[in-house]
């Protein structure tokens, strides 16, 4: 069956930006702050910049905030992870640290982002640009063959970028044998870490995601499976993660990312889920163990994972000073956990870094940090409900352009979930790349048929029916 191609006078995202009061550029104030930042270049002292470091990032991303460069050490490894030093070019008490505060993180639109900072600063003076000095905070990390991290150091330090790198390009030297020496030992690291984690009972849910991405002049939807090389590289961010919680964990200060263990009663459905979906689930496997060894290109596998999404609900910011949190882990992880590595693009890690930066180094947390501590919760999941709706709306609206018009005809789907003994569910479109509620009597994992009885742009809507 054919579909006719999207273009861009078909879409208008503008509604979607004023429904959820998006910020169109910055106060002259913040701006102008930026700029001269921007134009007054800070380099520490520490110079490192004869380190290696890469950058691997989405194709089109200049805004960098981590760049890598891995090394072989008895027996084990040495990860150097540079971060992007906001803190440096964003002064307290500020129009800029307002403005930031104002957004929270940056929000991802098909026709452009709303950044957490000035591109002047994003993109430019703080960016970890490939051949330029820049300011970074260095964490330099040890861990030994089995994966385990045996020492941390932390520090401000120049940095020069060798190269940008984008996922699909490392993918593609990692199967041919050509990956680049500073990264040569990405994928047997990654995997280590991967393995360690879910021996742990981390989970991770192997769910390819819609996208939108540009077609000609106008818009189109596929499903995308992460590529081993972005699990990869998304350990190490999760090892810096795990190390900056046990430093303030050790400190007795901080922001954690929490969420709390699976309710036992959802673990239970879950494991009837599998037997009806016929995945198999031996008694001294976790749920990640299970999820890891899954193909969601299988309809009874895509069920299987959609069902075990339930079980990471209640993710949030948990601040603490003089006594530890009675809950300091994220069971996605299966570990303490905090966000650091993204201080471009998220509001609380430029906090949570000048936190470990001063703890590490046996000076008083500033002042201005501590005070944010317990301010960030309410802020980051306000801007995290805002950055979700924006995902979510343009997909709907995608969705209803895509299939305006075709109201009546059937289309090949797969059921994702049901509602547990009650007519309905969830499917998913074989083509085009279509995730929409569906009346009728449904069961996870049933290839079937489905017939489109509703598609309106206007309140980003899709509806199906079992044919």
């Amino acid at each position: 069956m054919a579909y006719r191609r999207l273009h861009a006078e078909a879409i208008d995202f503008t509604a979607l930006r004023l429904e959820l009061d998006l910020p169109d550029g910055f106060p002259p104030a913040a701006q102008a702050q930026a700029e001269a930042a921007a134009a007054e270049v800070k380099l520490p002292d520490a110079d490192r910049t004869e380190l290696p470091f890469v950058t691997i990032d989405p194709p089109g991303s200049r805004d960098l905030d981590q760049a890598v460069c891995l090394f072989r050490r008895d027996g084990g490894y040495r990860v150097h992870y540079a971060i992007a030093d906001v803190a440096s070019y964003v002064a307290p008490d500020s129009p800029l640290e307002a403005e930031t505060w104002r957004r929270g993180q940056t929000v991802y639109l098909p026709d452009g982002k709303v950044p957490l900072h000035p591109p002047v600063l994003s993109e430019g003076a703080v960016s970890l640009l490939p051949g330029v000095d820049r300011a970074a905070v260095v964490w330099t990390i040890d861990v030994s063959a089995d994966g385990d991290t045996v020492g941390v150091r932390l520090e401000r330090a120049r940095v020069r970028s060798r190269a940008k790198l984008a996922y699909e390009g490392v993918q593609a030297d990692v199967d041919k044998g050509v990956l680049a020496e500073p990264i040569a030992l990405l994928p047997e690291l990654g995997r280590l870490l991967t393995a360690r984690g879910l021996e742990r009972g981390a989970i991770n849910l192997p769910m390819p995601e819609q996208e939108i991405e540009p077609d000609g002049a106008g818009w189109q939807l596929r499903l995308r499976a992460p590529l081993p090389a972005e699990e990869w590289n998304a350990q190490i961010s999760l090892l810096t993660g795990r190390a900056a919680a046990d430093i303030m964990l050790a400190g007795r200060i901080g922001l954690l990312r929490t969420m709390p263990a699976p309710d036992p009663e959802a673990v239970a459905r879950l494991r009837i889920a599998a037997k009806g979906l016929g995945v198999d689930w031996p008694a001294d496997m976790t749920v990640g163990q299970v999820l890891a060894g899954l193909d969601p290109a299988r309809p009874k596998d895509a069920a299987f994972v959609d069902e075990a999404a339930e079980l990471l609900r209640g993710a949030g910011y948990t601040p603490f000073a003089g006594q530890v949190p009675e809950q300091p882990e994220h069971s996605a992880v299966a570990a303490a956990y905090a966000h650091v590595t993204a201080p471009l693009r998220r509001l609380a890690d430029r906090y949570v870094t000048e936190v470990c930066l001063a703890l590490h180094d046996g000076r008083e947390v500033p002042a201005w940090a501590a005070a944010a501590l317990p301010e960030l919760p309410a802020v980051m999941s306000g801007t995290d409900r805002v950055s979700s709706a924006a995902e979510r709306g343009a997909i709907d609206l995608v969705e209803a352009t895509i299939l305006a018009g075709r109201v009546g005809e059937t289309f090949p789907a797969t059921v994702l979930d049901t509602n547990h003994g009650k007519p309905g569910g969830t499917v998913a479109l074989t083509e085009p790349a279509v995730r929409a509620r569906c009346d009728g009597q449904l069961t996870a994992g049933d290839q079937i048929t489905v017939r489109l009885t509703q598609a309106d742009p206007t309140k980003r809507l899709v509806r199906f029916t079992l044919a």
